[in-house]
């Protein structure tokens, strides 16, 4: 096997692409596209966004301390993109791409309805890292796309055809190969 060395840099991919939406009280709210988006911890839930501090979305964030990660779908995979790359200095998102903001119960800044998650966060801390800041936030609230919900109350999230970022492309989930836990599970004996 023949392997090649390759500079030092991020290569963890994929990644969750997600629209991270913020909004200053009597401002239009704005979305910003982040794929350094994770989990830090379950209990307390907390996420982390990362952010470079010249991004116009980045002095909302650290002024207001809230923002809402809104997960992505193969369907909001140009808005995906578009909040990426289009800065809301000099658009409104939310009417340019046509997306419904949606008022949420525990932050002041809208979720976007198309998404089929939109996780409300409050900023607990920011970690200065270089090149971006890391926002660690409290998860306050999830607000979830009843069209996924089955009878019994269960959240099929994987049948939102969500959306990643690898290497400078997006890509739909591929299939599913097996259930946490399968590798040990007396099935596969």
């Amino acid at each position: 096997m023949k392997r090649q060395e390759f500079k030092p840099g991020n290569m963890l991919y994929p990644l969750p692409a997600v629209m991270v939406s913020c909004k200053r009280e009597g401002e239009r709210p704005n979305i910003l596209t982040v794929a350094w988006a994770g989990t830090v911890n379950t209990n307390p839930p907390m996420v982390s966004i990362s952010v470079r501090p010249e991004r116009y979305s980045y002095d909302i964030i650290k002024e207001t301390g809230e923002f809402v990660i809104n997960l992505t779908t193969e369907n909001l995979a140009y808005a995906t993109d578009f909040c990426g790359v289009k800065s809301g200095r000099d658009v409104d998102k939310f009417a340019e791409l046509a997306l419904t903001p949606v008022e949420l119960s525990h932050v002041s800044v809208p979720g976007i309805g198309e998404s089929p998650v939109n996780i409300e966060c409050r900023v607990n801390r920011i970690l200065e890292l270089g090149s971006h800041h890391m926002f660690i936030a409290d998860v306050v609230g999830v607000n979830v796309d009843e069209k996924y919900m089955d009878k019994n109350g269960k959240f099929a999230l994987n049948d939102a055809g969500l959306l990643v970022y690898s290497h400078g492309e997006y890509f739909a989930l591929g299939d599913k190969l097996g259930t946490f836990g399968y590798s040990v599970s007396k099935k596969t004996r």
